[in-house]
């Protein structure tokens, strides 16, 4: 375990600032790290994250998650990682990794592990962007009616079931085959997949490797936002940084109309990283890990339990693309009906899916030579540069599209991936905004009124299905997502594409 809590002062002498938006963390930090500890910051952010470290030494270190430069720390002290355990501009405390960590394992280490703390419970949560060739003057007149009929469609909220007909056969092919499930059943259009991290499909995906429990909250689930920070977004581009990259996504003028769903694996993916952690338990006595937090339960990559984690952990990753894809299907069928045309007409084309919450396997430079890693991204972004060739063919020589969503009311952008961000954090970059406020505080806080009144000021139309809820994903409960954007756009691991304002919001 972590050692007795230093003062404030001792803490911050292993902090050192290497740029104008990034802080190196030391060795020594926390006890046995491996390899530093880096994360990304501009001014305002960073003070965010001494504010929380200076909390954590006042407070004797008692109570609550760690800080989330103390979580990079432990994650630098895992068996087999490499490189540097790196938290980027939305970081902030989790179960395990902080909440925008990434790290990576070399799979050739026999000591390597995997952590379900590395992935997080909402296996695969993560953003697909849709662009339709409607502006925001055909949007305004029916505004409310459009947020109705997308509210009508796409079944939300805690315990809310799903309109795709799914039997306990068809579960099973869905978590092996991911979105090509979902061509051959009809919902979706072929090119959907080329859109989309991994085309929709983790193959090493074992849906034996899934517990009973997690298919049956799975079954009823699939088609579902869920609630949390999850939503559908009727969104218009605001501002446009990046032409070229715009104009390859489809996207050629300002007020041109996109939706965001931002969904994952439900009950399903929860259930599989709580089964994975009690097994890991037991094995990490087997072979004597030592970790510096409990919460950062893992198992060797090679070992039984870590290939069983990583079967289910696909499957359920598949789950998540089935049910975003599930999700662009209502959606499409609620745009047509209201504007009395098809998908096709209406250019309702997938400009990309991306996943928050994921390991994956890729090959990446270490020390000069090609090593095949495990990459854990927790609440990051993959952002693969220009010519890479894991991202679609329109893509190729703008980099991958990254999509960063905002929280109720805040802007969205898309980012693209770079060069550097490939070297400097194995291609990965932010995720969203990123908590300033836990969502107990955020409840304490703030009133539901106030925040629905707020949107409704901006011009916002929106559907909840627990008006409650909504004080714990209020813009106040959040870091500036511009800020977060611009410290990434800055520090040079992604660039900045186009900017994405709210017009409706659909949530749980």
């Amino acid at each position: 375990m972590a050692s007795a809590v230093r003062t404030y002062d001792e803490e911050c002498s292993y902090l050192e600032k290497i740029s104008n938006c990034s802080y190196r963390i030391k060795k020594g930090f926390v006890p046995n790290m491996k390899v530093e500890g880096l994360f990304y910051v501009n001014d305002h952010l960073k003070d965010l994250m001494f504010d929380e470290l200076r909390h954590h030494c006042s407070s004797g270190g008692v109570g609550g998650f760690l800080p989330a430069v103390k979580q990079i720390g432990n994650v630098a002290a895992l068996p087999g990682i490499v490189g540097k355990s790196i938290g980027l501009p939305d970081v902030h405390s989790g179960y395990g990794f902080a909440i925008g960590n990434m790290a990576a394992f070399d799979m050739s280490d026999p000591e390597a592990v995997v952590s379900p703390g590395g992935v997080g419970f909402d296996i695969n949560c993560g953003v697909r962007l849709l662009r339709t060739n409607l502006f925001k003057k055909d949007i305004e007149p029916v505004k409310e009616q459009l947020a109705q009929s997308l509210f009508d469609h796409i079944p939300v909220g805690v315990g809310s079931k799903g309109v795709i007909p799914m039997t306990a056969r068809d579960l099973e092919s869905a978590l092996e085959m991911g979105m090509d499930w979902t061509l051959r059943e009809g919902y979706g259009w072929a090119e959907d997949k080329e859109h989309c991290e991994e085309y929709g499909r983790m193959l090493q995906a074992d849906p034996s490797k899934v517990s009973q429990r997690a298919k049956k909250r799975g079954l009823p689930q699939l088609g579902t936002l869920g609630a949390g920070n999850h939503y559908a977004e009727i969104q218009v581009v605001e501002e446009i940084f990046d032409k070229h990259a715009a104009a390859k996504m489809g996207i050629e003028e300002k007020e041109q109309v996109c939706v965001m769903i931002h969904s994952g694996s439900r009950g399903l993916g929860h259930q599989v990283a709580t089964d994975a952690l009690v097994e890991m338990e037991k094995a990490m006595k087997r072979d004597n890990i030592e970790v510096n937090d409990r919460q950062l339960a893992c198992a060797k990559i090679k070992s039984k339990e870590g290939e069983n984690y990583l079967k289910g952990m696909a499957a359920a990753a598949n789950y998540a693309w089935v049910n975003r894809s599930s999700m662009t299907f209502l959606t499409r069928q609620a745009f047509a009906k209201m504007f009395k045309s098809t998908p096709d007409d209406l250019d309702m084309h997938i400009i990309y899916d991306v996943s928050h919450n994921i390991a994956k396997v890729e090959q990446h430079i270490v020390s000069g030579r090609e090593k095949t890693l495990l990459v854990h991204r927790k609440g990051s972004t993959r952002a693969f540069p220009p010519h890479h060739p894991l991202i679609p063919v329109d893509y190729q020589l703008t980099g991958q599209p990254v999509l960063i969503g905002g929280t109720m009311g805040t802007c969205s952008y898309v980012l693209t991936g770079t060069d550097k961000g490939f070297t400097e954090t194995f291609g990965s970059t932010c995720h969203g905004a990123g908590r300033a406020l836990s969502r107990a505080k955020s409840r304490r806080t703030l009133g539901y009124e106030e925040v629905l009144e707020s949107l409704a000021k901006q011009g916002i139309a929106i559907r909840v299905a627990s008006p409650k809820l909504v004080m714990e994903e209020a813009p106040q409960s959040y870091k500036n997502v511009t800020d977060v954007v611009e410290t990434c756009h800055s520090a040079g691991i992604s660039n900045k594409a186009f900017k994405l304002k709210p017009i409706a919001v659909i949530k749980g």
